[in-house]
């Protein structure tokens, strides 16, 4: 299945990825792959992940407090947001279509 990110999930990855960087060398690595994990898994099996409002789904990373936020659309899977689990839990809405 296609994988196509929001402009604003993938803003958040990458800006997430630096922060992890900063942290210590190499942990921003670990978490763009726990991420890339997520989306790959999201993307065979789209209905295994519990729906957390209308059609969106949230598919948990491992390591890590974040969760990646994805619709199921004729063509694609949509990543709409990569949340961290103890923020704004909302934020993401107005990304719907």
């Amino acid at each position: 299945m296609k994988v196509e990110f929001h402009p604003d999930a993938e803003d958040e990855l990458c800006k997430a990825i630096d922060y992890y960087e900063a942290a210590e060398p190499g942990l921003g690595q670990d978490f763009a792959l726990e991420v890339h994990a997520a989306v790959r898994s999201a993307a065979s099996f789209p209905t295994a992940w519990p729906v957390l409002d209308r059609d969106i789904r949230r598919r948990l990373t491992n390591r890590f407090p974040y969760g990646v936020l994805f619709s199921v659309e004729p063509d694609r899977l949509l990543i709409l947001a990569v949340m961290h689990l103890h923020r704004s839990p909302d934020y993401w809405k107005a990304r719907l279509p």
